[in-house]
């Protein structure tokens, strides 16, 4: 049986992990451009971890000029097999307080000019995957278990709306959002989402809120610094979640009764002999059993 591993797409400061071994650094080139940043790869116990910081080093890039595809498309071909996202986010919701954790289980997409990063497909090739369930129910799980262990105050299942960014809501918006039912809101997840479901990677994210958005009248609107403040807290709190997933991690497919190991299975619907060879060459990493 195969070994997991583990791909973290978040904050630079994850890779600092006690106990991670092994450690080196390697720039990958992808057929959809340079991923964010060089990828650290280091083992932890018995298991190879990912790291790479999503808005590069020094946060370099908007939320709107991630490279999303490169992205997910380098972890894969690194072997990744299961992806967590480490984000912060607003909160929506009273009883999320700045702090705290949320492990959603659904999206809203309220991005708008990025649909060539929201596909690996296209070019000759077409595929629909199902996304009704965004989220790896499993990794999920996991996480939820791991950041219990350490010591966050989680909350179990909620709707990520993403919007596009970069500036922070308008109350409007914001009341709007909260009148749909949704948690929590950020402006990068949606894509990696989509683009690891693609890849057939168990994906989850562990969401750290900094704020309560602009909708709550009790609290300050979104100020800058006071999200960093709080993002310098999380940081050990999301190292510390990192570590104590890697034991609980799901086992590997085939085992696993998880879908997302066979995502593309029934997806795409090109014939075969019409797909360009260029376009096969480029997903072989992502969808090469299948083409």
């Amino acid at each position: 049986m195969a070994e997991r591993t583990l791909g973290v797409i978040g904050g630079s400061g994850l890779y600092e992990l006690p106990g991670l071994a092994a450690v080196e650094q390697t720039r990958v080139r992808t057929p959809f451009g340079d991923p964010s940043d060089e990828i650290v790869v280091g083992r932890l116990g018995g298991t190879r971890l990912l790291f790479l910081p999503r808005h590069g080093r020094g946060h370099r890039l908007l939320p709107s000029e991630l490279p999303f595809r490169a992205n997910v498309w380098a972890l894969k071909s690194l072997g990744a097999d299961c992806l967590l996202a480490v984000s912060a986010v607003g909160s929506l919701r009273e009883e999320i307080a700045p702090g705290h954790v949320v492990v959603p289980d659904q999206f809203i997409d309220r991005t708008r000019g990025r649909q060539a990063e929201s596909t690996f497909f296209g070019r000759g090739v077409v595929a629909h995957v199902q996304f009704a369930d965004p989220f790896c129910p499993l990794l999920a799980g996991a996480l939820v278990e791991a950041a219990r262990s350490a010591g966050a105050t989680v909350h179990t299942g909620g709707t990520y709306v993403c919007m596009e960014g970069p500036a922070f809501s308008t109350r409007a918006e914001s009341h709007l959002y909260r009148s749909w039912g949704a948690h929590v809101i950020g402006m990068t997840n949606l894509q990696e989402a989509k683009l690891a479901r693609e890849a057939e990677l168990c994906f989850a994210t562990l969401a750290l809120a900094t704020d309560y958005d602009c909708w709550h009248v009790a609290h300050d609107d979104v100020q800058i610094e006071q999200i960093l403040e709080v993002l310098a807290a999380n940081v050990d709190l999301a190292r510390r979640t990192v570590a104590a997933l890697v034991p609980r991690l799901p086992e590997p497919f085939p085992s696993t009764s998880c879908p997302c190991p066979r995502a593309l299975e029934h997806a795409i619907i090109t014939d075969r002999a019409l797909i360009p060879a260029d376009v096969r060459r480029d997903l072989a990493p992502i969808a090469g059993r299948y083409l």
